[in-house]
Order: structure tokens, then C-alpha cells, then sequence
């Protein structure tokens, strides 16, 4: 059903009462082109510049009660959701990536080890603290060792009453001002993956002459985030300090980094809605051979290209998020695809839809100079929490059980073969509690999101005959199935050396064609448990368009999306732009009063 007057697909009345809290967010935040709104692009972009987080922002997420967002709801806070979370958490992202990262991510994140392993009265603390809006931090990262945390070097010795803290972190968020911090340190010297611990530590209560975070590191993009430095000089921290089991924290780290990694890439979204939208209305705006630039055809085909590009990145991480779930043993894969594919599919349209706004990209003053922030802001999420090499080296060693133990079966159409549940990509269904637990360090060859495919090529196959508008999508369906079986073949035939973290560029490239075929199976999957009450997610075009999309990232098409799909989608993306909505699935009403011409003028 389309809005006469937008042209944009009429949104469902949602039916989830969890939305309401996200659309009281967006509320919060106002009207983003408004230049006397304190949460403004005008302010944000003023913020920036100074290199510090927005001052009213801060205030403003302290009323909302941020905090409680990441303190799981059994605890009294109001995580109850992974999906709903990111989607939440969007809506900071869309407005100001280092508000989103420096008073929300870094808290979540801390939190997690402590939801996971902590005592009842750790626990307690913890909640106690983020509720009433204090900080918690997350000090894995040692410059000297990088991503390695196994080198980590920060030690905690055995001392009377507890332990003894020697050493540093770099490149921690909010350390400076946090109450808080779960620190990663070695307890045993003894080569293995039980030599580190998860300590949580009173930051205020230490003896100030035992530590230093004075340290800040100046960043090209998330300028206004607080990065900074500890050093601890044998510093002394009680025995109840210890989250879970001494040694126990690297186990740890893989299993709950996977939420993170699940939702991270959604919240991130965000900014690639902000980019699209700054673009499109500079192209509705700029004239050319007396007609706006979005009515020529490369530019248009940019649009919709970032516009489809958007739709798989929410699929994937939406059903990522929600798989957290529902199928919690498989997350470790999923959880390394979507945090390498989202970063990198936006991180490429911010390049096109730069090169679509010229020199204005560059300017940090004017209508458009969100789109420069976002932009230097992108990377350094990207390669915050997990860089796409690690993610993927985290699924290299698991494909050949992923080829042997899910796929061949899936392929073999044998009764046994694990095709994900229709539950995991019904955006708006209920879902159980996130079962921490039930996380593991690999799937165990478990994958029923990659079964989707060709259980759904064969469908579609049969329908196509009675059903023409998915006649393409069949066809498509059945290519990323013959991926996977070109895939299954080629893992299983990987020497033992590619079959660890060290491999080599081949093991990696096939690495990377499983991930698009992970988002070829959430946006077929997505579409095909899409209501008759969403229209747009229900019908064919825009899942065509994304595998098509999918199918020139693997190199099996380099044709343009045909002019009859660019001009639906162009006139989906317009109405979208017109009636203040979101570019992702969910098509969720921004607060605005209206849509400017210029964007924001600083």
C-alpha cells in the first residue's frame, strides 16, 4: 500500500509495544535539521569540532535512562531484546556516532562479562551503577599487542587479601571519568588459554598513588569520544574483584564479544541512513543539465545501490541479533559475518555517495558537513571491538565442519538438515531471554542460516511458474545455492594450514563469499516471513535487488539493477526521504518537522 502523497510505502501500525521506547528516543532527540535544537546536527557538529562529546547530549540520555538499556531487565534494567537494542541504539548512531559509542557502547560492552560470570552481588553493583547512570568500562586493548589478547600483558599477582595490578591499557573509551572498569589481565604466566582473568574494579576506590588515566589519545574520526590510558603501579584490588573463575576470561570474551559483534553492526546502520539521506537531498537540490542529479541515471543508481545495500545490512544484522536468541550455539559465525560485512558494505557506500557529493564531502561547514564527520567516524567504528580480519579469521577455521555438518546435508535436501526458523526472521515476533550459557566457542558445524537457501531455491522454483514477479528471485535463489555447493566443496578440500587463524588468502576469500551468502539467506529469508500488513518487505523487488547486489559482490554479475527496479526503488527511497522515514526495514518516523532542502546550515 503506497502513500499517495510521499509515494513511500505505508508503514504498519507496529506491533510491538518495545518500539514505543525507541520512538520516544527519536522524540528525545528532536528534529535534527532544527538549528536551535541542543541535540541538533548544528550542535553536534559544533561538539565535534571541539573535540568533545555534546555536553546537552550527555544530559539529555542521563533523563532518558541510557544506562538501564544495557542492564539485562531479570536485573532491573530494560535489555530484554539484541534486536531491539540495536535498533534503539540506531537512532543515537544516526544523530552522533561518538554520543553512540561514548555514553552507550562502551557501558554495554563492560557490562557483559559481568552478566555472564559475576556473582549475584557483582551483578547487583553493576546494575546498581549503569541504572543510575554511572560508567563501567571495558579495558581489553594494550597497544602492544593489539587484537592479541592472549599477549595481553597487564598482570594481576597473587597478594594478601587479593591482587596486585602491574602494568597498563591504552585506547580505553571513558576511562578517565568511569566509576568502574572490567580490566582483562594475566593471572598465570603459564603459556595456555587459562592464563587471563576478568577483574571488576572500583576505579574511584584505588590508591591514587598506584594509578594514572590521565592519558587521551586524539582520533580522526569519534573525535568527541574520551579515549584514554591506565597504568597501574602495583596496585592492590580485593579478591572479590574476580569475575567467574581465575583463568577463566578468554572463554569469556569469545563467547559474549559475540553479542556484541551481533549488534554492533545494526546500531551502525545509522550512519549510513544519515549519509544516504545528506546525499539525497544535495542531489534533489543541485541541478544539472536543468534537471535535479538524482533524476540522471548514475547518480540515481548510487542511490538506490546504497539504498538496497542498507536493506541487507538491516536483514543481516537483524537476524544475527535475533538468532542471539533463538539459535544461541550458532552465534560465533554469524556474529564474525555481520561484523565483517555491515562495516564494510557502508564503508564502501560512504565512498560512492562521496565521490555523488564532490567537494562538499570534505567541507566541515555548511548543509552537508554531517556527511564528513560520518564518514571519518566509519572507520573507527569499524575497526573497533573486532577488525574484519579477526572476524574473519574466527570463521576460517570453522568451515570445513560448516561444509561436512550443515551445508552438504542442506544441499542433499536430507529430512535432518537445519534450516533456521521462520521465528528468526519475523522482525516483530517475540523472543525468549538471551541465554548466555548457551553461547559457544564454535557452531559445532551448525549453521541452519546458509539451509535456508536451498530449501527457499527450491520453493521458489516451484512457484515461479504461477508467480512471475518472483521468477527472478528463483533464479537467483538457485545461483547462491550453487555457491554454496561450489563452497562445501572447496572448504572441504583446505589443507590443515588453512584451517587455522594463520591461514592464507585462500581459506580468507572463501571466508568472505560464505558471509555474502549468510546475507543472501537473511534477506530471502527476511522477505519470505514478511507479512501481508508490510508490503514492501513482502514483495520480491527489493529482495531481488539485494541478491543481485550480493551476486556482483561475488563476482557473478557486474550489470547494473535494471532501470524498471531503479525507479521502484528510487520512488520507495524519495517517498522514505519526503516522509521523514528510516532507509532500513523498519521504515521508523524520524523526528522532524520537516525535510529541508540544504540539510543543516552551521
Amino acid at each position: 500500500m503506497t502513500d499517495l502523497l510521499t509515494g513511500a510505502t505505508r508503514v504498519p501500525v507496529d506491533r510491538d509495544a518495545t518500539l514505543e521506547r525507541i520512538h520516544r528516543f527519536e522524540a528525545l532527540l528532536g528534529d535534527p535539521d532544527d538549528p536551535d535544537n541542543p541535540l541538533g546536527l548544528r550542535a553536534v557538529l559544533d561538539a565535534d569540532e571541539r573535540g568533545e562529546l555534546l555536553p546537552e547530549g550527555e544530559r539529555a540520555l542521563a533523563r532518558f535512562g541510557l544506562g538501564a538499556e544495557f542492564v539485562p531487565a531479570a536485573l532491573g534494567g530494560r535489555f530484554e531484546r539484541a534486536d531491539r537494542f540495536s535498533l534503539l541504539m540506531r537512532s543515537l548512531f544516526r544523530r552522533d556516532c561518538s554520543l553512540g559509542i561514548g555514553h552507550g557502547v562502551t557501558s554495554f560492552i563492560a557490562g557483559l562479562p559481568v552478566w555472564a560470570d559475576g556473582s549475584p552481588e557483582q551483578r547487583r553493583r553493576a546494575a546498581e551503577l549503569l541504572c543510575r547512570g554511572g560508567r563501567i568500562v571495558a579495558a581489553y586493548t594494550e597497544l602492544d599487542h593489539g587484537s592479541d589478547f592472549a599477549r595481553v600483558s597487564l598482570a594481576a599477582r597473587p597478594a594478601p587479601g587479593g591482587y596486585l595490578l602491574d602494568g597498563g591499557k591504552q585506547l580505553v573509551n571513558n576511562i578517565g571519568r568511569a566509576e568502574a572498569a572490567v580490566l582483562f589481565a594475566r593471572t598465570d604466566d603459564r603459556p595456555g588459554s587459562r592464563g587471563h582473568s576478568h577483574l571488576l574494579v572500583d576505579l574511584d576506590g584505588l590508591p591514587a598513588d598506584r594509578t594514572e588515566r590521565s592519558a587521551r589519545y586524539a582520533t580522526s574520526g569519534v573525535r568527541g569520544c574520551l579515549l584514554g590510558g591506565v597504568d597501574f603501579d602495583n596496585c592492590p584490588v580485593p579478591a572479590d574483584a574476580l569475575l567467574g573463575l581465575e583463568g577463566g576470561a578468554m572463554e569469556t570474551v569469545l563467547k559474549v564479544f559475540q553479542v556484541t559483534r551481533c549488534v554492533l553492526p545494526g546500531m551502525v546502520v545509522g550512519i549510513g541512513d544519515a549519509q544516504l539521506r545528506a546525499v539525497l537531498a544535495f542531489a534533489g537540490e543541485r541541478r544539472l543539465y536543468g534537471k535535479p542529479v538524482s533524476a540522471l541515471p548514475l547518480p540515481r543508481s548510487v542511490l538506490t545501490d546504497a539504498f538496497v545495500d542498507l536493506l541487507i545490512c538491516d536483514a543481516l544484522s537483524m537476524v544475527a541479533a535475533r538468532s542471539l536468541h533463538l539459535l544461541p550455539e550458532e552465534a560465533s559465525v554469524r556474529a564474525a559475518a555481520v561484523k565483517y560485512l555491515v562495516p564494510k558494505l557502508l564503508q564502501d557506500n560512504s565512498y560512492r555517495l562521496g565521490v555523488l557529493l564532490g567537494a562538499r564531502g570534505y567541507v566541515r561547514e555548511g548543509p552537508y558537513a554531517g556527511f564528513q564527520k560520518a564518514a571519518r567516524d566509519l572507520p573507527v567504528v569499524a575497526l573497533a571491538h573486532a577488525s574484519g580480519a579477526v572476524c574473519l579469521s574466527n570463521i576460517v577455521p570453522q568451515l570445513p565442519r560448516l561444509a561436512d555438518r550443515a551445508w552438504r546435508p542442506a544441499l542433499d535436501r536430507a529430512p535432518d538438515a537445519p534450516v533456521a526458523p521462520e521465528t528468526v526472521f519475523r522482525l516483530h515476533d517475540s523472543l525468549p531471554a538471551l541465554d548466555f550459557a548457551r553461547l559457544a566457542l564454535t557452531t559445532r558445524g551448525a549453521d541452519s542460516l546458509a539451509g535456508v537457501l536451498p530449501a527457499l531455491a527450491d520453493e521458489l522454483a516451484r512457484e515461479a511458474t504461477d508467480r512471475p514477479e518472483v521468477a527472478e528471485l528463483a533464479v537467483l535463489a538457485d545461483v547462491f545455492t550453487g555457491e554454496l555447493a561450489d563452497l562445501a566443496r572447496r572448504a572441504g578440500s583446505l589443507p590443515p594450514r588453512d584451517r587455522t587463524p594463520v591461514a592464507g588468502r585462500r581459506a580468507f576469500l572463501l571466508a568472505e563469499r560464505y558471509v555474502l551468502l549468510l546475507a543472501a539467506a537473511a534477506c530471502l529469508g527476511v522477505w519470505r516471513a514478511a507479512g501481508t500488513d508490510d508490503p514492501f518487505l513482502a514483495d520480491p523487488l527489493w529482495a531481488t535487488a539485494a541478491l543481485r547486489r550480493l551476486a556482483e559482490q561475488l563476482g557473478l554479475s557486474r550489470d547494473p539493477l535494471p532501470e524498471p527496479v531503479v525507479e521502484a526503488l528510487f520512488e520507495e527511497l524519495a517517498g522514505r526521504h519526503r516522509s521523514a522515514r528510516t532507509f532500513d526495514l523498519f521504515r521508523t518516523g524520524l523526528a522532524t518537522q520537516a525535510v529541508p532542502a540544504k540539510g543543516v546550515d552551521r
